[in-house]
């Protein structure tokens, strides 16, 4: 498999905290399908100097390049309107 470091941070709006715990759920709720389906390595909230969540950071796995854009464009932080900017680069998870 295809393996993807994503690190995206939130729009900065007053209400951008908000829409990030409201859709908090359901975002957890994709990233344990992605578990449970071998496609999840490793995330968590990316922290400001408040421990305020400010964004996200991802390593995951597919197939293809098409099957992790199609999971990345339909995650609950994009289409709620969480994240405002994405990096997805390959990745490679080191054997140790």
């Amino acid at each position: 498999m295809k393996q993807y470091v994503i690190t995206a941070y939130d729009f900065t709006d007053a209400d951008a905290q908000q829409r990030r715990m409201d859709v908090r759920p359901h975002h957890l709720d994709k990233v344990k399908e992605l578990k449970e389906n071998n496609n999840y390595i490793a995330g968590g909230a990316i922290l400001n100097a408040e421990e305020k969540m400010i964004g996200s950071v991802m390593i995951v796995q597919f197939e293809s390049d098409e099957q992790m854009e199609a999971w990345k464009n339909n995650d609950p932080y994009v289409t709620g309107h969480v994240w405002e900017t994405i990096d997805v680069k390959p990745f490679k998870q080191a054997t140790v």
